[in-house]
């Protein structure tokens, strides 16, 4: 009667391990699928949602007969050398579209049949910031897009370092170093040629020269569009 009891027990105790271990199994395989495919799931599941409703609310406000969609403004140029640009863009047919400088009024113009607009803007040293509004039937958009653009109209400075105006180069010598420093982010070209320009603006080319009278071009250009230019000549004896 003991022994049968010990056997029972045992066997219990066998069956208990054995559903002990696959309970922790199944925890196991849960957490790896939740962790696998339900956060990404939920997630994407969120973003849905919030879709949903960007839609909705996009939705209501176009159908919303007080809604007036903002023009939308071409890209202008990172700089400039000119006092004015051309500002652009699109909207609506038949609506009037403010333009704003610098956070004042600068101008109103009416669009063309197929949305589009375009305004002659005066713009001051530096960086400018331009926006615009549209207007129809008494009802007036938010802002558009911001586009910034920067009026430069001083040139770059140039030191041209080497070689010196009249210098002379004879035999193996066939080539001229030339070297100087240029303002900050403005480009260097040599003889038509693009200079490297480390990130002290110190430049350097190797001129290749030809036999007698050499005519050295030098032109700093910034990114608004104003050069400097220097002009020596060198002479190659082999």
């Amino acid at each position: 009667m003991a022994k049968r009891r010990s056997r029972l027990s045992r066997h219990t105790e066998r069956k208990t391990k054995q559903n002990l271990v696959l309970s922790l199994f199944g925890i196991a395989v849960v957490i790896f699928i939740v962790f696998k495919l339900g956060i990404p799931l939920l997630v994407n599941f969120s973003l849905f949602i919030a879709n949903q409703k960007d839609k909705t609310d996009t939705t209501q406000q176009v159908n919303n007969p007080s809604f007036i969609p903002p023009p939308v403004l071409n890209p202008l140029p990172v700089a400039t050398n000119s006092a004015k640009v051309s500002v652009s863009g699109i909207g609506s047919p038949n609506q009037t579209v403010r333009v704003y400088v610098n956070g004042d009024l600068a101008d109103e113009v009416s669009t063309k049949k197929d949305g589009s607009f375009s305004s002659i803007q005066d713009i001051k040293k530096g960086p400018n910031s331009i926006k615009a509004k549209s207007e129809q039937k008494g009802k007036t958009s938010g802002f558009s897009n911001t586009v910034t653009v920067n009026y430069i109209d001083t040139k770059p400075t140039m030191e041209l370092t080497s070689p010196s105006d009249g210098q002379s180069f004879s035999k193996e010598n066939n080539k001229a170093s030339v070297t100087g420093k240029v303002s900050a982010g403005a480009r260097i070209t040599v003889n038509g040629f693009w200079a490297i320009v480390d990130e002290n603006s110190n430049f350097s080319y190797n001129l290749s020269l030809q036999s007698g009278e050499n005519q050295i071009k030098v032109i700093a250009t910034d990114e608004a569009g104003n050069t400097t230019e220097r002009e020596i000549k060198v002479t190659y004896n082999p």
